[in-house]
């Protein structure tokens, strides 16, 4: 009965949420689950970590996080640029921030 009476949802609102495609989703919980242990329960924790991230950014500024990360990475003069770059410094420390409440939230 409960469910009757709860407002319907509104298109859009779980979107920022559900912007990360399936593969990414998966490449994540895996690569969380291969650094934290492989059990049932780390396997809740990094779904939770997931979502909860993905709640705060949206999946497009992740891919933009994830490349920077990626290239700093490198050598030479192309991956110095990533490294002290104040906005590629930002946009790490947006999915810095993102990752350190998906921690708190679900571990």
């Amino acid at each position: 009965m409960a469910l009757a009476l709860a407002a319907p949802a509104r298109a859009g609102d779980n979107d920022a949420v559900n912007d990360y495609p399936t593969e990414a989703r998966a490449d994540y919980v895996f690569a969380c689950m291969a650094a934290n242990g492989e059990s049932r329960e780390m396997l809740r924790k990094c779904a939770c970590s997931l979502d909860v991230l993905a709640s705060i950014l949206p999946y497009d500024k992740y891919v933009d996080a994830e490349t920077v990360l990626s290239m700093r990475l490198g050598v030479g003069q192309a991956a110095n640029a990533f490294r002290n770059t104040p906005r590629f410094n930002d946009i790490v420390a947006d999915l810095r921030r993102a990752q350190a409440e998906a921690e708190i939230r679900c571990f």
